[in-house]
């Protein structure tokens, strides 16, 4: 792997990443595929996206189609027809999110599928066989996210517990490159919202043989001023050489919050979840396409946008599409969200470039507000 910081202004750095698939222009944002598909898309919506990088999650493949059917079809990739960069969720976080399904020991997590109840076991080598199986482009490890709010000794527990099934999971990496793997390996990062504990993991994995790290804990009920405060103090302490990637994160508003804090990598479900409900994102800001007062609005969502969604239709007819529950406008919003994540991405890239982030940043900011 190679990683190439281009340029800086601040914390924000503007670079590119070589992978198995292909070049990735960093900062980026991964689109979800959660189950090998971005909700309501194809990839053919992923190509004319530019979405060369997405999220795939390990736990929901292994329950369904199951790994060896992946394996079969000829790996993740051919799978769901995709050639771009795909990084794989180890699953721990949804294993650790079912309390009243799971038992967590010091070896690894016992977990009933939520789908019919069937009895499962997680570990740190499994997780890693399962990544292996399906093929993806860069794995991380198990991980156990303490909760929010939780005490110092609690968030302590939990990462000792994530350091030591990460250095179970590098033989494992290891013994996978040996056998012909070329994947990037991108270790969770925990410990909570606890400065010293933040400090002990980065000295973990800074001596730890890693492509990148996956930054987890953040965005689990603290307000936005703690997750910027913190995220600033964790990356401080990683190394600059290594591409940071921050789980779960965000709005477009959290794209240049997360940048200016150094972080180089995003994913989240957000755009297309919130496009299903009618939520638009537009650069004069976001709004609700089924609002009464849209219904004779024969404009398109976004004026300044360049998407065919933009193009070709109405906030009225995508209004009308989506309060008879049609199943296109879950498409069409869907799209129009993550092409709008993806300009703003670049535009994002420009002004690092251009040594005007903070200036682009404040402008965005001003201009993106909630439309009653």
């Amino acid at each position: 792997m190679t990683f190439t910081i281009e340029a800086k202004d601040g914390l924000a750095r503007a670079g590119w990443l070589d992978t198995p698939h292909g070049r990735v222009e960093t900062p980026v944002f991964m689109p979800v595929g959660t189950q090998a598909s971005v909700k309501a898309l194809d990839s053919d919506d992923m190509r004319r996206l530019g979405a060369n990088a997405i999220l795939a999650n390990s736990y929901h493949l292994y329950l369904r189609p199951g790994v060896e059917t992946v394996r079969a079809a000829g790996g993740l990739h051919k799978f769901m027809d995709y050639d771009g960069f795909i990084l794989t969720d180890s699953g721990g976080f949804q294993v650790l999110s079912l309390s009243d399904l799971r038992e967590i020991d010091d070896e690894g997590v016992t977990f009933r599928s939520h789908l019919d109840g069937s009895k499962h076991r997680l570990t740190p080598e499994s997780v890693i066989a399962v990544q292996a199986g399906l093929g993806s482009d860069a794995w991380t490890t198990l991980d156990e996210c303490p909760p929010y709010p939780c005490s110092e000794a609690e968030a302590a527990q939990a990462l000792e517990r994530t350091l030591k099934w990460h250095d179970r999971s590098v033989p494992a990496v290891a013994a996978a490159r040996a056998a012909g793997s070329k994947c990037l390996f991108f270790p969770l990062f925990q410990g909570g919202l606890h400065p010293s504990l933040r400090k002990r993991s980065a000295e973990h994995h800074n001596a730890s043989p890693a492509d990148g790290i996956s930054i987890g804990g953040f965005m689990v009920g603290e307000d936005k001023e703690t997750t910027w405060r913190m995220l600033t103090e964790t990356t401080a302490l990683l190394r600059e050489e290594r591409p940071r990637y921050l789980m779960g994160v965000g709005t477009p508003l959290d794209l240049w919050d997360s940048i200016a804090c150094g972080i180089d990598m995003m994913d989240c479900v957000y755009p297309t979840r919130v496009a299903r409900t009618g939520h638009v994102m537009a650069s004069g800001g976001k709004f609700n396409v089924t609002n009464s007062r849209f219904r004779r609005d024969f404009t398109p969502l976004d004026p300044e946008c360049s998407c065919f969604v933009c193009a070709r239709y109405t906030k009225a007819y995508l209004g009308h599409l989506l309060r008879c529950k049609e199943l296109a406008a879950y498409r069409l919003l869907s799209y129009h969200n993550l092409h709008f994540m993806e300009q703003t991405t670049i535009a994002i890239r420009k002004a690092i470039r251009e040594g005007r982030f903070e200036s682009a940043r404040a402008a965005f900011r001003e201009r993106y507000a909630e439309k009653k």
